[in-house]
């Protein structure tokens, strides 16, 4: 099968590489990439777990193919970390709104896109702005409370 070339930046660094036009997103991002944070959860853009930033926007990254972030800004939790902003996944710890962890790297993703637009959302705005993410683990209302205590803390750091 033919390749094709794309060119994109993830987690701030240029990247070219040649994939299968058959490739998700998800599968390049988390195989290839080394994106661990990137996971695969219901593969039907349901759950979250995949969710990664494109141009801005959160996205399910099982909905979408690899040759579809050419020309794209991509971030992973990963890209968050090194870049420094840790303010999320420190409230989403300290809000007690991690349990297994497996969906918590999409929910920090839809919230950090979510206070870029919103810098201090209503508890309406949050839950509209995760509801592509879900949790079996801990229930709702300590993710709201670590989601309103990141806006706290980023708010402190600016």
């Amino acid at each position: 099968m033919t390749k094709i070339q794309i060119k994109f930046t993830l987690n701030g660094k240029p990247i070219e590489v040649d994939v299968d036009p058959n490739l998700r997103a998800l599968d390049f991002l988390r195989d290839k990439m080394g994106m661990t944070s990137v996971k695969e959860g219901c593969s039907e853009g349901e759950c979250g777990a995949c969710t990664i930033i494109v141009n801005g926007r959160n996205v399910h990254s099982c909905l979408m193919l690899a040759v579809e972030l050419d020309g794209k800004d991509v971030w992973t939790l990963e890209g968050l970390v090194e870049k420094g902003e840790t303010y999320i996944s420190e409230a989403f710890v300290e809000a007690g709104a991690v349990q297994c962890g497996f969906c918590t790297p999409g929910f920090i993703i839809s919230t950090k896109v979510l206070l870029d637009e919103n810098p201090n959302p209503t508890d309406e705005e949050i839950e509209k702005a995760l509801e592509g993410n879900i949790c079996r683990c801990t229930g709702y209302i300590k993710i709201k409370q670590a989601v309103k205590l990141a806006a706290k803390k980023r708010g402190e750091t600016r």
